[in-house]
């Protein structure tokens, strides 16, 4: 069993994450609608969107080289600073009815992202490597709060602010980080050692030439963009076949639910079956999402699709987080992970920009339709790339028999 302050910090880590998942949620459930009602045309509704992520891909390698430098919390705590400004700008900005000034909110909110989203690698350094996959797992469910949260908020706090629709939601942004702002004071992950700081360990060009941590980073990419791709513009979709907000909103909520749900188990199914038969089940899950976004427009449809996209986001992301944790050394944690989040989170950029043009100018179908080879790549990939040393070094220790899980055959 993990020793006591371990468990601890992983709950704490858990209970960031959930808030800050739970702004992503909010984000996602009105992004695209403000955007649209302050956008100078209809193609542009995702902008807003898309310069989040690709402000979350530019921040990232940043925030990671800062944590190198400065420590977890201190890094955690810039980033619930810069989400606390975001929160302001967006009311600000859909007050004023601003494009640009959305825009700019758009952009503080994905530097505060890129700082959340390394509570998953935070966890990974707070454990044993046997405890890896778990942590890692655990800290991803506390999204399951911002299932319940994000989208209600969104509903709830649309008329909050008299004469700027959505502007509460905003609001409520600056509250949530700064609540995480406070919570993570009290991680106790222990800064990285002046050993650590100094070194690099081996040239990212050499690391990133080894196939499975290739395989990882693209089936990341590919899980989280087509994820994207299809969640980002399905309220805008609903809305468009006469479908209520509060519809659109309950779907989201459905959909971020099964992103994080999963992660109480997900760490067990790694540990039983090994990373690589979990995130193909993901990619499958996520093509079964598909077949059934094409085949109807109701709102039992809509809301069907959306479960199995999550379902499979979390496979895929849960897994391609674990794998990279296991091909580098702790020296060269810091831009490896930078790399993963870079070529991701850059990936969610474009389909983010790419949902709303592509919605305006073919359909629904067509932004589901245009998943379906990347994800059978992935499939590929996961299939006949070799294993790498360490991977296999990793699953055999993670496989050992523990209380909780049989050791596999």
């Amino acid at each position: 069993m993990a020793p006591s302050r371990t468990i601890a910090t992983v709950s704490i880590l858990a209970l960031c994450q959930a808030l800050t998942m739970t702004c992503s949620a909010l984000v996602i459930s009105i992004t695209a609608l403000v955007g649209a009602e302050l956008a100078p045309r209809p193609g542009l509704s995702t902008l807003p969107l898309a310069l989040q992520f690709v402000a979350l891909m530019s921040v990232s390698p940043v925030a990671s080289l800062f944590m190198k430098r400065f420590g977890r919390r201190a890094g955690f705590t810039q980033g619930s600073l810069i989400g606390i400004a975001g929160g302001i700008v967006g009311v600000l900005a859909i007050q004023q009815h601003s494009y640009a000034l959305y825009c700019l909110a758009a952009v503080l909110t994905g530097g505060f992202l890129a700082h959340g989203m390394y509570y998953r690698f935070a966890a990974a350094d707070a454990v044993e490597p046997v405890w890896r996959s778990r942590a890692i797992s655990l800290v991803m469910a506390g999204g399951v709060l911002a299932a319940v949260l994000g989208p209600q908020i969104a509903n709830h706090a649309r008329e909050l602010i008299a004469d700027a629709a959505f502007a509460g939601g905003y609001l409520a942004i600056a509250g949530l980080c700064a609540l995480a702002l406070l919570f993570v004071q009290f991680i106790q992950i222990p800064k990285p050692s002046a050993e650590e700081r100094r070194t690099g360990g081996r040239p990212l060009s050499r690391i990133v030439r080894q196939p499975a941590l290739l395989m990882a980073v693209f089936c990341g990419m590919v899980g989280y963009g087509a994820m994207n791709l299809i969640m980002a513009i399905t309220p805008p979709a609903m809305i468009g076949h006469q479908h209520a907000f509060g519809d659109a909103a309950m779907v989201i909520q459905w959909h971020v639910f099964a992103m994080f749900a999963p992660s109480f188990f997900t760490g067990h199914l790694i540990h039983r079956f090994g990373v690589r038969p979990v995130m193909a089940g993901g990619a499958l899950a996520m093509l079964g999402a598909v077949a059934i976004n094409v085949s109807g427009i109701g709102v039992a449809y809509f809301a069907a699709g959306l479960v199995l996209l999550g379902l499979g986001w979390n496979f895929l992301f849960v897994g391609g987080t674990t794998l990279v944790t296991e091909l580098h050394d702790t020296a060269e944690k810091a831009k490896v992970q930078a790399f993963n989040d870079v070529m991701v989170f850059g990936t969610v950029a474009v389909t983010a920009l790419l949902s709303g043009v592509l919605y305006d100018a073919l359909g629904w179908t067509a932004v589901n339709l245009v998943v379906v080879a990347p994800l059978a790549l992935a499939l590929g990939a996961l299939a006949l790339v070799p294993r790498a040393g360490r991977e296999d070094a990793a699953e055999a220790a993670d496989s050992g028999p523990t209380a909780d899980s049989p050791a596999r055959s």
